[in-house]
Formats: C-alpha cells, sequence, structure tokens
C-alpha cells in the first residue's frame, strides 16, 4: 500500500494511503489519479493536487450551487465551468426550476475517468436533457459566448496550470459580461489560512466588476487549511441579504434534499473572519 503526498504547499500538507490505485492517467492537459481510500472513499488528483473525494465532496458541491440558486430564486439558465467530476452538475440538476445547463470542461478525459470510476458524482446527471457539456476552454467560452445565463459557477482547479486563467481579471470580466440583467457569479477561492492572497486579488477583481461582491465559506475536509471561500458576485445586494424565512421557504418549496446545506448555513456562510475582511477591505458590518 503506498501513500498520496498533496503537494499544493510548501512544507504542510496531507497524505493519503492508497488503498487501491483505480486509474491513472497523463490526459492532454494534467495528470490524473483515482484511488481508493478507506476513510475517504474514492478519490481524484490531479497534478498533486486532491480535487474531490466521495466522503466529503458533498459540502462543495452543495454550497457553491444552492447558494446562488436559492438567493437568486429565478434562475433558469446556469452556467458551471469545469467540475468535470459532475458533482456540481449533479446537484444543479436537482433543480427542478433551472431550465438549461451548460457546462464547460477543458478535459474531456476527466469527464469520462469520473463517469467510470466516481460514478456517485455524477449520478447520471450527464444524461439530463438539459445539459449542454461542452469540451472547451473555460476562459474562451465565456470570452466568446453569445448567450447569457442567470447563474455562473465556476469550480476550477487551483490557480495553477489550466486552472490559472480561470483566476484572470478577463476571466471575471467576460462571466459578468454573460450574466443576465441580477445574475450571480460564485466561484471556488481557497482556503484564505493558507492563500489570502488570492482571496485579496480576486477582492480587487470583483470590486471593480459587481455593485455587490462578498465571499461565502464552508468548511471542506479535503481542501486542507481550514475554510475555504468562495466569490460572490452580483449586481443585486438584495440576493445576499434574503431574510432567513425567505431562504427557508425556497429551501423547502425546492424538495431537495441535502445533507450540508440548509438555510441558516446559506445565511451564516457570508460572515467572514475579521482577518479575512480585513486582508480585503471590507467594513466587518457590510
Amino acid at each position: 500500500m503506498s501513500d498520496y503526498q498533496e503537494t499544493l504547499y510548501e512544507g504542510y500538507g496531507q497524505r493519503f494511503s492508497i488503498d487501491k490505485m483505480l486509474h491513472e492517467v497523463r490526459t492532454e492537459h494534467q495528470h490524473l489519479v483515482i484511488f481508493e481510500n478507506a476513510r475517504m472513499g474514492r478519490v481524484m488528483a490531479l497534478d498533486g493536487v486532491i480535487q474531490t473525494t466521495e466522503a466529503d465532496e458533498f459540502i462543495y458541491h452543495e454550497m457553491l450551487t444552492h447558494v446562488p440558486i436559492l438567493a437568486h430564486g429565478l434562475a433558469k439558465r446556469v452556467l458551471i465551468i469545469g467540475g468535470g467530476d459532475g458533482g456540481m452538475l449533479r446537484e444543479v440538476t436537482k433543480h427542478r426550476s433551472v431550465e438549461h445547463i451548460t457546462m464547460v470542461e477543458i478535459d474531456a478525459t476527466v469527464v469520462d475517468m469520473c463517469k467510470q470510476f466516481l460514478p456517485n458524482h455524477s449520478r447520471g446527471a450527464y444524461d439530463d436533457p438539459r445539459l449542454n457539456l461542452v469540451i472547451d476552454d473555460g476562459m474562451r467560452f465565456v470570452a466568446t459566448t453569445e448567450e447569457k445565463f442567470d447563474v455562473i459557477i465556476s469550480d476550477s482547479t487551483d490557480p495553477i496550470g489550466p486552472g490559472e486563467v480561470l483566476f484572470s481579471e478577463n476571466f471575471y470580466e467576460a462571466c459578468r459580461r454573460c450574466l443576465n440583467d441580477g445574475g450571480i457569479l460564485v466561484t471556488q477561492n481557497g482556503t484564505p489560512f493558507m492563500q489570502l492572497g488570492e482571496v485579496q486579488t480576486t477582492a480587487k477583481r470583483m470590486n471593480g466588476l459587481f455593485s455587490d461582491w462578498h465571499f461565502y465559506q464552508a468548511a471542506v475536509p479535503t481542501y486542507i487549511g481550514g475554510a475555504m471561500t468562495f466569490a460572490w458576485g452580483s449586481t443585486n445586494a438584495d440576493y445576499r441579504k434574503l431574510p432567513l424565512e425567505t431562504l427557508r421557504q425556497r429551501y423547502a418549496g425546492s424538495g431537495i434534499v441535502t445533507r450540508y446545506y440548509n438555510a441558516d448555513i446559506h445565511q451564516a456562510a457570508f460572515a467572514l473572519p475579521q482577518y479575512v475582511l480585513e486582508a480585503v477591505h471590507k467594513p466587518s458590518n457590510d
């Protein structure tokens, strides 16, 4: 039995025992491994960085989908950038009110391998008739598409390798252009304790583009370093300050069964630690 040592940070990290190697391949874009681990179930890593595990993926996927979609309340068209493991797609398809889902993933091999080796992530969501799956560079797609979306979810890798461009100013600008009036953009943004610079960079970019921008958070054990932040950008500040009662009604009305998300968690997730607020120059009562 060998070990998988994550290489995201210098001098600090996490180790998984590989109980069984299921698949290893160098795709056109990155080095992918999927293995079995007794504690976390099946695990996928790309280029030395853990991407997702069966045990805790629900936290990440529920928070990046249900928070923006239920906050919006009328989202009909959703764009997912990245998300090749299918977990994000699975959660978005649970919203019956969503009429059209476009998913843009750069690496077709990731989609194929995850369908085969991580079937619990997508649970058949790739067969949903509302889905338009596009194998393309996410940056190129948002820069050139004529389509508009109510919610855009960027489920990217860390800002190294193929995912780097998905943290660029051009990317956020292009997403802003593709949003309908009152649309919402959310993006994976790393753990601020370890990646505060990334959060600051995103804050600067969001600040120039969205009249209402903020971060929200959730603790996902696999993403080592504490709570993880998600960036939030919208042209309508009301979405972020919905009364708890409204969120409860929408959640109940959706009929969606969750394992992490609920209305109270939704509201509380926008409360940020002081060091994060100070780093992004946000007054604590915003």
